[in-house]
């Protein structure tokens, strides 16, 4: 008998493997079968092995999103096609979808694996015409008051 939450390792690991091939979770929760967000949301926060098992397939998951982006990017089927005429055309609204397809992944992979798949942003402090910077620190003595 599951316990009163509805929580059992089957179910997790289901949504587990269903994240790690790129489903959505917002997906997998719309199946009749699968426990409402707001639940597997508590399970997370109550459930240990569950919230560590949840991460892993969250990593998995933006490795599925990544090989989505080559499937896409490499996939030009449908970014020509013939008028009536013969003459070749270029689908500019199929090529356009692709790349919000592509733009909305890398997006989400940016936020939720910042690390891995975020912009890397560095900053260099330089000194004059790009040399080295030049500190100094300077050391006051005084005398304290007499009257502390």
């Amino acid at each position: 008998m599951p316990p009163p939450n509805g929580y059992t390792q089957e179910m997790a690991s289901v949504i587990c493997s269903r994240l790690a091939s790129g489903e959505s979770l917002r997906a997998i929760c719309r199946d009749p079968e699968m426990p409402v967000q707001s639940t597997v949301f508590k399970w997370l926060s109550e459930q240990e092995a569950f919230s560590k098992q949840y991460a892993h397939a969250r990593t998995a998951q933006m490795e599925a999103l990544a090989e989505e982006i080559l499937e896409i990017a490499d996939d030009g089927r449908n970014d020509t096609y013939e008028t009536e005429d013969g003459a070749e055309k270029v689908n500019t609204d199929v090529i356009n979808r692709s790349r919000l397809r592509v733009d909305t992944r890398k997006w989400l992979m940016s936020k939720l694996a910042p690390k891995k798949f975020g912009e890397k942003v560095e900053q260099f402090i330089s000194g004059p015409d790009g040399g080295p910077l030049q500190t100094a620190i300077t050391v006051e003595f005084v005398k304290p008051n007499k009257e502390s």
